[in-house]
């Protein structure tokens, strides 16, 4: 995530969001299995201070509200929190796909809404500069204040607090938190099980049995259609960035990475030679997609549909999930299974997708905001246990119904009447299945994966090794400056290079010249910035 002065960075989720956390920092600083982030009780509000009568609240817009939905003021739980608080909210969404221009140029117009709500990891300017330049408000105070359930969540969960405090001390917006380590592995890779099954093969679990699965799937015609048109994997450098196939296996990431404290730059190591040849030749054997550059999403969902591509790295939502419902009522025998993150050799512990319980995603005050006390206890209400379950679960009776203390989601959400995937249908009632000001709730990924293949493919991934990820570290305006182009230039040209030496258009052999070239655009004061700010991190309280 990234940051000026004071930028969030972190490499292994450039993307999104997205959600999804808890890995090692430093030595290998886990946090706990989970000290419950579930609220409890709703912690006593103040009574001085009520809620605001209006606001209005700067948000990207969803896709799974956007299917059938105007705005967020049309979510059930958001018009449920307008009976409970009395606050008329008016909800501004950006254009979709210009969500980072928008937000930049509404920070630089200085007409900010009360309200922004923003994976704070991109903006232009860290926290402690945007407060500095009051663009947004410092928290801390007004949370201990105002924001009774958010405060107890922070109490109960000290390595919340270390993660949404800036190295100065502050507390810039109220997050988004993953509230279990279920929540916090949602990729990996996936296999046609059924093409295993029909080959007599086994799940994978080391480089050379991969090898020799893709091979099968190359020569043995497991479509059967009597045609060598199967596409063994698919491979994409967005994916090595999320999840660290494959790569993972050396011990390294195709980012920065934490190895004992230490900042490493994964692309400059040895290994990372050793990982572009066997993809090289993994290309060259025609066990990798020869198009995979110039595959976009619909083409590569028609290679799985097509019954063509035998192994991706996915979700278990929109993949597992997805592609079996869109193949099984023409090929009742499809199916995928989650295969382990392969090491070197058996027993090894690779490296594999991780997320940290709060990735820079949240909702900051802005300094033009004329009631930053009111807005705090609004906020906060969605920490409280009535909030919590109205965000993560919706409206009892409607979505949801209590069987035994847990909130179970209704027919309304998983057998939607007007045949809504799952994901718009929870889109209508709640946020959880994407993020915002909330505690997200494992009970409802618990429900989420509804197949059993979804449920064991996350298990399976989350054996992976997560302890060199690099935390939610902040840099300087001064680090972020000196370094912002340098890795702008070193990406463009490590991406270039990667899909030249996989493909063959550069030979491994001149692996030393694209090290070097890296390192003469300023690497390693990338490096350097950023070990100053795990240091930081690591010293905060």
């Amino acid at each position: 995530m990234v940051r000026k002065m004071k930028v969030l960075t972190s490499s292994a989720i450039a993307a999104t969001l997205l959600a999804t956390v808890l890995a090692a920092c430093g030595g290998k600083e886990e946090a706990p299995k989970t000290a419950d982030p579930t609220p409890g009780n709703t912690a006593e509000a103040p009574k001085d201070v009520p809620y605001p009568k209006s606001l209005t609240y700067w948000v990207s817009l969803n896709p799974n509200v956007a299917a059938t939905m105007k705005n967020y003021g049309e979510i059930a739980a958001y018009k449920e929190l307008e009976k409970k608080t009395g606050t008329k909210v008016e909800f501004q969404h950006p254009p979709v796909g210009q969500e980072k221009d928008q937000f930049n140029l509404m920070l630089a117009s200085g007409k900010l809404p009360d309200v922004i709500e923003y994976g704070w990891n991109a903006a232009p300017k860290g926290a402690d500069s945007l407060i500095k330049e009051k663009r947004i408000i410092r928290l801390n105070e007004l949370i201990e204040k105002h924001a009774p359930n958010l405060t107890k969540v922070l109490k109960d969960n000290p390595q919340f607090k270390k993660l949404i405090t800036t190295d100065e001390g502050n507390i810039y917006a109220m997050p988004f938190l993953l509230g279990d380590e279920m929540l916090a592995v949602v990729n990996g890779p996936v296999l046609r099980k059924d093409w295993l099954d029909k080959l007599n093969l086994k799940v994978p679990t080391t480089i050379a049995e991969w090898e020799t699965v893709l091979t099968a799937f190359r020569d043995k015609d497991p479509n059967g259609n009597g045609k060598k048109d199967e596409i063994p994997y698919f491979f994409s450098i967005a994916d090595l960035d999320y999840n660290h196939l494959f790569v993972g296996a050396w011990g390294i990431t195709s980012d920065f990475y934490n190895e004992g404290g230490k900042i490493k730059y994964g692309p400059i190591e040895p290994q990372f030679k050793e990982f572009l040849a066997t993809m090289a030749k993994w290309y060259k054997d025609g066990l990798i997609d020869k198009d995979y550059a110039t595959t976009d999403a619909k083409l590569k969902d028609a290679k799985v549909t097509n019954s063509q591509l035998g192994s991706l790295s996915t979700y278990p939502g929109s993949g597992i999930s997805r592609y079996s419902l869109l193949v099984q009522p023409t090929l009742p025998s499809f199916s995928l299974v989650g295969a382990p993150y392969p090491g070197l050799k058996a027993g090894d512990k690779p490296l594999g997708q991780y997320t940290m319980p709060f990735t820079g995603i949240g909702a900051a005050i802005s300094a033009t905001a004329q009631n930053p006390e009111q807005i705090v206890k609004w906020l906060d209400y969605k920490y409280g246990q009535e909030g919590h379950l109205l965000f993560n679960f919706g409206i009892e009776g409607e979505s949801y119904k209590m069987e035994n203390g847990y909130p179970k989601y209704t027919d309304m959400i998983m057998k939607n009447p007007d045949k809504l995937p799952i994901t718009q249908a929870m889109a209508k009632y709640f946020i959880a299945s994407w993020s915002g000001p909330i505690v997200q709730d494992k009970r409802y990924i618990e429900q989420y994966f509804t197949m059993p293949e979804q449920r064991e493919a996350a298990q399976t991934w989350a054996k992976a090794e997560h302890g060199k990820q690099m935390p939610p570290i902040t840099l300087t305006a001064e680090e972020s400056s000196k370094t912002a182009s340098i890795m702008n230039d070193v990406k463009t040209y490590r991406d270039e290079m990667i899909n030249k030496f996989i493909m063959g258009a550069e030979p491994i052999e001149n692996f030393d010249k694209f090290v070097q070239t890296i390192k003469s655009m300023g690497i390693d004061e990338a490096i350097k910035a950023r070990q100053a700010a795990l240091d930081r991190f690591n010293n905060r309280k």
